[in-house]
């Protein structure tokens, strides 16, 4: 997988996880998630602007049994009531470092942050936490309603064992990005930006300069744009999205992500459509991952 999207650790280690605490307040998360009624749909793509190697296609038919999903991302309010609840420490808080993108580093920071081979626009970023998201200095204050990052598929599932729900499987995530249009490329429709309007959080101008076509330079909040058929936000673009799945049947490590996120670019990654696919370890941690839970019905 191109570490464009999201560099990961190249060699994941077994990190020991304290059991979690039971869920602290269930039935209030889950009351906040929609109801779909699941049903067959077509799911993946043969579309020509797809990735083959990523497994997108062919396009199959799949039935998806009726689950609960949340409208948006996990924001960092919600995390930081989770932490305080628990005490959980995030994978990158115990590494000490996590990726981000280097362009939006303050310049002592970035001077002292190796890049990434290869995507030099990437850095290994010392101090970098979903608390800090650019490292030293940066802070969350400002955006408590924007979609936690810097979390690893662990600290996703240490919030679903706390709050009494899961991660949604890959078939039933794509349902509901979908939000009921069939094997379009949006959760709109097939063009990006009808009447000329962006209606998701990508990169706009060149890539890897700092973005100059307006919009956000990083993630925008949770329930930014107009939300899909179904009453979900942001399915595409701001940040990917762990799945539940293995990348790849027999797949050790690599975990599922879906919804491409806001460093996406039509010059080397267009993986903000609805079927694309891409997968990180499951102790790797970037300033562009997050996650949204789901549940099984009532």
């Amino acid at each position: 997988m191109p570490e464009c999207c999201t560099p990961g650790r190249a060699h994941p280690s077994v990190l020991t996880l304290a059991p979690p605490l039971p869920p602290a307040r269930p039935s209030r998360i889950a009351r906040q998630l929609l109801a779909l009624p699941g049903g067959r749909f077509l799911m993946g793509t043969d579309d020509p602007e797809g990735f083959p190697a990523d497994a997108e296609g062919p396009v199959r038919e799949v039935v998806v049994e009726p689950f609960r999903i949340a409208a948006t991302t996990v924001t960092n309010a919600q995390f930081a009531t989770f932490v305080k609840a628990t005490g959980h420490v995030t994978d990158a808080e115990r590494f000490g470092f996590s990726f981000t993108f280097g362009a939006f580093l303050a310049d002592e920071v970035a001077a002292v942050s190796a890049p990434v081979a290869a995507v030099p626009w990437w850095r290994a970023v010392e101090g970098a936490d979903w608390r800090h998201p650019e490292g030293p200095g940066s802070h969350v204050t400002d955006r408590q309603n924007h979609p936690v990052v810097h979390v690893s598929w662990h600290d996703a599932q240490a919030y679903c064992a706390w709050s009494g729900t899961r991660l949604p499987t890959e078939a039933e995530w794509e349902y509901a990005a979908r939000g009921g249009l069939e094997q379009r490329r949006y959760p709109w429709g097939d063009e990006l930006m009808p009447d000329g309007r962006p209606l998701c959080n990508i990169w706009r101008g060149e890539f890897p300069d700092l973005p100059t076509g307006g919009g956000h330079a990083g993630t925008a909040p949770a329930k930014s744009f107009r939300p899909n058929g179904f009453g979900l936000y942001n399915t595409v673009g701001n940040v990917w999205e762990w799945c539940a799945d293995r990348f790849a049947p027999g797949e050790e490590t690599a975990r599922a992500m879906r919804g491409g996120s806001y460093l996406c670019h039509d010059s080397y990654c267009n993986r903000y459509r609805v079927a694309a696919r891409s997968s990180n370890t499951p102790d790797s941690s970037t300033g562009n991952i997050g996650f949204r839970v789901a549940a099984d019905p009532d």
